[in-house]
């Protein structure tokens, strides 16, 4: 071969490779796992302070800031990826202190067990922190949770059911504040600070009791043979709020038969005990569903949130006339609701704004509630979650995040916003070869339209595969940016590293998640009763490999805890068009829904609903089962059980069924060490690349 020929040869072999150089990756899992997640962000009751934690590749460490100028200062040195969970920062009333949970796994059920993703022989415990801000020390008060902070430096927390009280200053030692039949599950002090209102679980119903001092016996607010929750004390100490919901068990109606579910809004005198309904939610099922904000921010009016009009909004019920008044209409939800110190003022993010991509993203709006003015601070291409109101001057906190810059805390003060800790993010963070997902939507068979996101990397080849990310909850949404949750700021940016590998990315948000109305949120014949969502998902599936630069013979899906179950349903109904996953933690098996009634009655559909939850159930699928699974599962997970993973795999092996599979002890459901974060992400990017990938 001549010389002539051969840099012909290499010209052409340069072209042929040109592809493949540009689309070369240029990040790894654990650099794009190095996102900042700050959480439980808080504001002093007085003055411009505001604290929250940080999570940095699993060191959990709580900051403090303090205007004018907010300048970050680590108040704790927990300097190790130890699992170990922050949760319910609260400052005290005379901001001076800052108060907190260790330990644990708040994001599911038995929150308040140990967590040892460590495997320790000696289990850690969950505590009570407290933080000295005159001299910056923290230390442990006292083993346990759910804690309420008092007046006199008194900080309340329920033990095995009880109330019980400790010292800030550390001079007397804890000790049980009252005993009662049945068990304590919250509490609201009164505005002097005299009173302690709780509510008491007793089996079937569950009542309100006020607490003055070891003398006075407990005093009853219209005790009745039904549930109340959230007491709320009037501004003057007057009155108590509460939500009345029915008790006892009911009759045996049909179960696949949608059905009002009744609550009420009750205002009692709190001297004589006796209540009155103030406002009862439409008969409607789209007034069944009770959110969670509410507030007595005036003596004469209360603000609540609820979904009867079709979308999870605020509304002010005035407690002389009755009335009630919309505050946030539209097309849109609010969520991370919070009062102001001063009661003045009521901010939250929303999924609205003048682009159409604003349905999934959060921006900042802020209600002042006595003039009912609604204005939004917020808005372009970010994500803005959890604000907070500073002082009295209007300023705002939040999280702030961009398609690829991860969530940091955020100041607003009019017009002028700045950022905190931008230069604490790792310098191979690769925030700059992060790409922008797109907002797509299509439609299901039933005509529904349903939305995702999608991610591509530009340039490669003419072809790539595609991979569908089926979010968990199923009460949740994926966004055009970094989620303000911890699980899916997990998930995004694995879907950033897939996407740099070569996969075109759909995340896709199916009926049962929030975001777009009740009908969407709520759609009859979901999950154990037909799983109607499951429609959605073969639908992303279908649009995908329809894609042009997608090439349709290699789809694969992932997703985890709901979307576990839902990724098992689609590679046991459609292997055909789903070739190859990984479910992570999913269920699997809902036969067990409906537990075998006692006694005579039963629903007159209890045969038929068994037999549809078994039909919905991955299980029921195993004969068409054929494309290859990776099956991952840690075995402490308070979510759920891993006998969902457990008890599938064994029939896998009865049928002599290939797949994989990967435990990992000790840890939940939430990846409390960062580094099973990111394990968890290459095992997913590995198994789909063996499969899709040449």
């Amino acid at each position: 071969m001549t010389a002539i020929d051969m840099k012909k040869s290499l010209f052409f072999l340069i072209l042929l490779l040109f592809p493949a150089l540009i689309f070369a990756q240029t990040f790894t899992m654990e650099q794009v796992g190095k996102f900042s997640f700050p959480s439980e962000l808080t504001a002093s009751p007085s003055g411009e302070k505001i604290a929250w934690a940080m999570n940095e590749q699993g060191k959990r460490n709580i900051y403090l800031a303090e205007g004018p100028d907010f300048s970050p200062i680590k108040l704790t040195q927990f300097n190790e990826d130890d699992g170990q969970e922050i949760s319910s920062l609260k400052f005290t009333a005379d901001g001076n202190w800052l108060v907190f949970v260790r330990g644990g796994d708040h994001g599911g059920g038995n929150a308040s067990s140990t967590v040892n993703a460590l495997n320790l022989p000696v289990l850690p415990k969950v505590e009570i922190w407290k933080i000295n801000l005159s001299s910056r020390k923290s230390e442990v008060m006292v083993e346990g949770d759910d804690f309420i902070l008092g007046p006199q430096h008194q900080v309340l927390f329920l033990k095995g059911g009880q109330v019980w009280k400790a010292d800030l200053m550390g001079n007397e030692k804890p000790t049980q504040l009252f005993q009662i039949k049945g068990n304590v599950n919250g509490g609201e002090f009164s505005p002097d600070g005299k009173k302690l209102a709780f509510t008491v679980n007793r089996g079937g119903h569950q009542l309100i009791g006020i607490f003055e001092n070891a003398k006075t016996p407990i005093h009853w607010i219209a005790p009745s043979f039904h549930r109340y929750s959230q007491p709320k004390w009037s501004p003057d100490g007057t009155q108590l709020a509460f939500i009345k919901t029915q008790g006892g068990t009911g009759a045996a109606f049909p179960l696949l038969e949608p059905r009002h579910i009744p609550w009420e809004i009750w205002v009692a005198d709190v001297q004589s005990g006796e209540g009155k309904m103030l406002w009862k939610a439409p008969e409607t099922l789209r007034g069944s569903y009770r959110s969670g904000f509410f507030a007595f921010p005036s003596d004469q009016e209360l603000i609540f949130e609820s979904y009867h009009e079709g979308w999870q909004h605020l509304f002010a019920l005035n407690t002389s006339t009755q009335k009630v008044e919309s505050l946030t209409p539209g097309n849109y939800m609010v969520e991370q609701i919070k009062l102001s110190s001063d009661s003045k003022t009521i901010v939250f993010s929303g999924n609205t704004g003048p682009e159409k991509e604003d349905l999934d993203r959060r921006h900042i709006g802020v209600l002042d509630i006595a003039s009912k003015k609604l204005t939004w601070k917020t808005s372009g291409n970010g994500i803005e979650a959890y604000p907070v109101a500073l002082g009295n001057q209007g300023k705002l906190a939040f999280f702030s995040a961009t398609p690829q810059r991860s969530h940091l805390v955020a100041i607003l003060d009019g017009d002028q916003s700045s950022l905190l800790q931008e230069n604490s993010i790792p310098a191979d963070f690769p925030q700059s070869k992060l790409i922008s997902p797109k907002q797509v939507s299509f439609k299901a068979p039933d005509g529904t339209t349903v939305y995702g996101q999608l991610f591509e990397k530009e340039g490669g080849p003419a072809k790539k595969p595609g991979v569908v990310f089926v979010h968990g909850g199923p009460q949740r949404q994926m966004l055009l940016g970094w989620s303000y949750m911890d699980y899916y700021s997990n998930t995004y940016a694995f879907n950033q590293y897939l996407a740099e590998l070569g996969f075109v990315v759909l995340s896709v948000n199916y009926r049962l998640g929030i975001g777009y109305g009740y009908e969407f949120h709520r759609p009859a014949y979901g999950y154990h009763q037909g799983a109607v969502e499951y429609q959605d998902i073969k639908a992303a599936g279908e649009y995908l490999s329809a894609l042009s630069q997608v090439d349709g013979n290699k789809i694969g899906i992932y997703g985890g805890s709901y979307g576990g179950y839902l990724t098992a349903l689609a590679l046991a109904r459609d292997s055909e068009l789903f070739k190859v996953g990984v479910d992570i933690h999913g269920v699997h098996d809902l036969d067990g829904r409906y537990a075998l009634p006692e006694g005579y009655e039963v629903a007159s559909d209890y045969e038929k609903a068994k037999k549809i939850a078994w039909e919905s159930s991955p299980i029921a699928d195993l004969d068409t089962w054929k494309s290859p699974v990776l099956f991952i599962h840690s075995d402490d997970d308070r979510n759920v059980s891993v006998s969902q993973t457990t008890d599938l795999i064994r029939r896998f092996e009865e049928k002599g069924m290939p797949y994989e599979s990967v435990l990992i002890p000790g840890d939940t459901h939430h990846w409390m060490l960062w580094r099973n974060m990111v394990r968890v992400g290459n095992l997913t990017a590995d198994f789909l690349k063996k499969h899709l990938m040449d």
